[in-house]
């Protein structure tokens, strides 16, 4: 066979039909994303346990964000629904769309990073280690009640986080270069560690009222949602998307190996430290202001890897907006399903993305970078 015959055998191949299917549907699946999660921020401010019609909410934030009067807004509307959407549910619907975000993004990159489907955000023990700063934080009263009140819990779960990270960090690079086996090792190391260290302090303290509060900490909520906490998360969120967007070639090619990556002349040991780096400052941000919301940074990459593919300049930007889309409904789900009440928003993602994980796991079509 001829190297031209190989050649068109190769471009009529499905697997190239495929591709060729998802890099001409992508423009369209990044329009619909945006649309959705744009109408679903104002959907989602209408729902709760006071109900507010759509057609309110959406002038009330056109007068709120652009400062135009209109005439449409009436009623209750000018008082009580103004404070309800303005100062509770629209802080907190922007605070699930950027947690969303950031999360799907970090698990995108911690998946290429560690050539290992099954990592997530967490995979560096910055869940175990920003749970056992507040555990800390709130048994010990340094937390809610204590000296620094409210902002103790927050600060200490973020120290823990970065130095759960940075231990994983240092372990995986005793001996030499840090490959993928190593960060993960020493990522289920510390994860370990630091969740016995969290049950001691919890045995010992007997404290029952704390318990709950470190119970409903780690298993997630946006309800510390406000604007004096909007700012931050969303500037780190931001500036990890914008350049993780730019870095598309270089987590192709993590997918491809590490002699692909010397071939090419790429030092992946020097990219995958600068990516643990900021994907552990942007999860100990999120998980200091929301808890620990577990599977999103799991499950949204599959989800949409199975649709527009493994190519990182097309999976990077749609499981950005897709994790946007997904928090805002699951969080929407999380605060109207009890009545009066609130369920833990870590609960509903991992009852939610469970049987799609398994569902995708038999589907034999799908694949890990596009193997």
């Amino acid at each position: 066979m001829t190297t031209a015959q190989r050649r068109e055998l190769k471009n009529d191949s499905p697997d190239m039909e495929s591709r060729i299917k998802k890099r001409s549907i992508f423009p369209a699946i990044v329009f619909t994303l945006l649309v959705a999660v744009g109408l679903s921020v104002v959907v989602s401010v209408s729902i709760g346990q006071v109900s507010i019609p759509f057609g309110q909410s959406f002038w009330i934030l056109v007068h709120q964000i652009t400062g135009i009067q209109t005439d449409r807004i009436t009623g209750d509307a000018s008082g009580m629904f103004m404070d309800v959407i303005w100062q509770i549910r629209f802080p907190r619907v922007l605070l699930a769309m950027v947690a969303g975000a950031g999360l799907a993004l970090c698990g995108t990159v911690m998946q290429a990073s560690v050539q290992n489907p099954l990592a997530d955000p967490f995979i560096l023990g910055i869940s175990s280690g920003a749970s056992l700063g507040a555990t800390f934080s709130i048994m010990l009263g340094f937390g809610i009640g204590g000296i620094f009140g409210e902002l103790g819990v927050a600060s200490w779960a973020f120290l823990g986080a970065l130095a759960a990270a940075a231990l994983v960090l240092g372990l995986a690079s005793i001996g030499g270069k840090t490959s993928s086996v190593k960060l993960i090792l020493a990522g289920t190391v510390i994860n370990a560690l630091c969740g016995a260290f969290s049950n001691f302090i919890i045995y010992f303290a007997k404290n029952s009222d704390g318990i709950r509060s470190v119970s409903f900490w780690t298993m997630g909520s946006l309800a510390s949602a406000g604007w004096d906490t909007l700012p931050l998360i969303s500037a780190v969120v931001l500036t990890a998307a914008l350049f993780f967007l730019l870095q598309f070639r270089v987590m192709n090619t993590m997918l491809m190996g590490e002699e692909a990556a010397v071939t090419l002349g790429i030092h992946l040991n020097g990219y995958r430290r600068v990516y643990m780096v900021i994907s552990s400052v942007v999860t100990g941000v999120l998980v200091s202001t929301c808890g620990i919301i577990g599977f999103v940074g799991l499950i949204v990459p599959h989800m949409v890897r199975s649709v527009v593919g493994s190519n990182h300049k097309r999976l990077v930007p749609v499981a950005i907006l897709f994790g946007s889309l997904f928090m805002i409904w699951t969080d929407v789900f999380a605060r109207t399903i009890i009545p009066n009440g609130e369920l833990p928003i870590g609960i509903v993602t991992s009852l939610l993305g469970a049987p799609v994980f398994m569902y995708m796991l038999v589907k034999k079509s799908y694949g890990f970078g596009g193997k």
